[in-house]
């Protein structure tokens, strides 16, 4: 099972990192737990992890009026998690771009 889908690279995020320096979000697999959510980041990264913090987020409904008629659908239902490291551990995502 492939725990950890993409980093959260937000504003708002960058923002966190910046203030804290030491947390870190992720969007993950809705099935996962804080345990193996920890140990993904620990063996992905190679950095030692205090807490994990998980939010389940529901899709929302969408809906518009375009020319062809009225469209509706759903966005995704997803699951972040906030990773706050050890003092003096750093993961750097902008280090391959």
């Amino acid at each position: 099972m492939n725990v950890i889908l993409r980093p959260v690279v937000t504003e708002k995020m960058t923002t966190v990192t910046e203030k804290f320096s030491n947390r870190v979000a992720f969007i993950v697999d809705k099935k996962a737990n804080k345990i193996q959510i920890k140990q993904a980041v620990k063996d992905l990264y190679g950095v030692k992890v205090d807490d994990v913090n998980t939010m389940n987020y529901a899709g929302k409904s969408k809906s518009r009026y375009t020319k062809g008629g009225y469209i509706s659908g759903r966005t995704n239902a997803v699951k972040k998690a906030v990773i706050t490291l050890a003092k003096g551990e750093v993961i750097d995502f902008y280090s391959n771009i």
